[in-house]
């Protein structure tokens, strides 16, 4: 069994070295609308009861995002701090 991807950072160098030319070629406008697909389908399985299925569609979504951070130059991992931890986050939100 492979280890598991251990950080936001490792997740989103996997989706780049796996699938960058692809995605680059596609645009943002696209991938874009491929990621709000994901969304809706993590959506419909927030409200079943099929956990496997769950699982998948935040997968999904994450590996979305990380396709449109990636191919508009976006650290993930750098944003996250920036904003969530060394801004404390916005007053009121998460």
């Amino acid at each position: 069994m492979n280890q598991p991807l251990a950080t936001i950072a490792d997740v989103q160098k996997h989706i780049h070295d796996r699938y960058y030319q692809t995605d680059q070629a596609r645009g943002t406008a696209a991938t874009f609308l491929w990621f709000i697909e994901e969304v809706g389908e993590l959506a419909t399985a927030l409200h079943g009861d099929d956990r496997e299925n769950l699982s998948e569609e935040f997968a999904d979504v994450l590996a979305w995002l990380c396709t449109l951070a990636n191919i508009n130059d976006v650290d993930l991992t750098e944003a996250i701090h920036r904003k969530y931890v060394d801004q404390g986050g916005p007053p009121g939100h998460k």
